[in-house]
């Protein structure tokens, strides 16, 4: 073959592949934030602002000066109330019907927050090591309903957690929902309630296949819906989270 002969070629051959390139269907990229129909929430632009007061750094623990604060170090990773432990409530941009939701977290000592799906039915974060009589505000707790006024009290004893895995302060820990949202005909009406299918505490069962005919905390007279978004309490103490990740199982 000539000298010309193989520039040709290799032209030839140079313009068949770019008319491939332009003319074949484009492949979409893989997506971490859905890895294994996984959402990922860990991150802050997962949640709709404000975020005030909500720090991305790179780890947290005890404040050795006083172990009812966190301190952080600087990175990414984990995000966390800031250094006074009050924040605005973090609400997911996302909405979710039913869910499965994993999610590790750190509180200090006597520190509360909280995982509300569709925002009001909460499953607590508390800080109950070593508890002994669990009630339905202690780690793992589906809360109770409350009122406001006039002054903020409990009306019911809430669903308390089966046991106490609840870990010392400062210690990660991790939270596994299964979670069905209510059910609507096509009228509207309600067919079935809001389910707790499982909750899992560092990997121990606290909640199984519980009922809530309503939701929790001063929300039990919302009108319920069949989605809704995921809410992080971040305004009742010092609290971090980190590989927080949503499923969803509709």
């Amino acid at each position: 073959m000539s000298l010309n002969q193989t520039r040709a070629g290799l032209a030839f051959a140079a313009g068949l592949a770019l008319g491939i390139a332009l003319y074949a269907p484009a492949v979409a990229a893989a997506d971490d934030s859905t890895q294994g129909g996984w959402v990922d929430l860990s991150k802050l632009d997962a949640w709709r602002g404000p975020t005030t007061n909500w720090e991305v750094v790179g780890g947290t623990a005890l404040d050795s000066k006083n172990d009812r604060k966190l301190t952080a170090e600087t990175g990414e990773g984990v995000v966390y109330n800031g250094p006074t432990g009050r924040a605005v409530n973090l609400i997911s941009k996302r909405s979710f019907g039913d869910v499965e939701v994993h999610i590790e977290f750190m509180v200090p000592k006597g520190s509360n927050s909280g995982v509300k799906l569709e925002e009001v039915y909460e499953i607590q974060i508390y800080d109950s090591y070593g508890v002994k009589t669990l009630t339905a505000s202690h780690c793992g707790g589906v809360y109770p309903r409350a009122e406001l006024l006039p002054k903020y009290h409990h009306i019911d004893k809430g669903y308390p957690p089966t046991a106490n895995a609840c870990k010392a302060p400062g210690e990660w820990q991790t939270l596994d929902i299964v979670f069905h949202a209510p059910k609507f005909d096509a009228s509207g009406k309600k067919t079935a309630n809001a389910r707790f299918v499982s909750v899992k505490l560092n990997g121990e069962s606290v909640q199984k296949d519980l009922e809530v005919p309503c939701p929790t905390g001063n929300n039990w007279r919302n009108q319920e819906q069949p989605t809704g978004r995921i809410m992080l309490q971040g305004d009742h103490g010092a609290v971090a989270f980190r590989n927080v990740r949503a499923r969803p199982l509709d």
